[in-house]
C-alpha cells in the first residue's frame, strides 16, 4: 500500500513531521479535518488551487492505512 503514497510525505522540518502533501505545507489532518466538516472534495480543490484530487485521494488512502493499525513507510523528501 505505502508505495502508492507518492503525494504523501514526511520531513521534520516541515509541519514538525506530520504527513502532508508533497511539495506543500498542507496536512493530511488538515485535509481529513475539513471533510469531516463537510467541505467537498471540490471545495478544497478551489480553497487550495495547488492541490489535485490525487492528492485528497491519497489523504484519505494514507489516513485509512493508519486507522487500520499498519506501519507506513514514507520517503522523506
Amino acid at each position: 500500500m505505502y508505495e502508492q503514497l507518492t503525494r504523501i510525505t514526511h520531513n521534520p522540518d516541515v509541519m514538525g513531521g506530520k504527513a502532508c502533501i508533497k511539495g506543500t505545507r498542507v496536512t493530511v489532518g488538515m485535509i481529513l479535518t475539513l471533510l469531516s466538516e463537510g467541505k467537498t472534495i471540490k471545495e478544497l480543490l478551489e480553497d487550495y488551487p495547488y492541490l489535485n484530487n490525487e492528492d485528497i485521494m491519497q489523504a484519505i488512502a494514507y489516513a485509512a492505512w493508519m486507522v487500520d493499525g499498519r506501519e507506513a513507510v514514507i520517503v522523506s523528501t
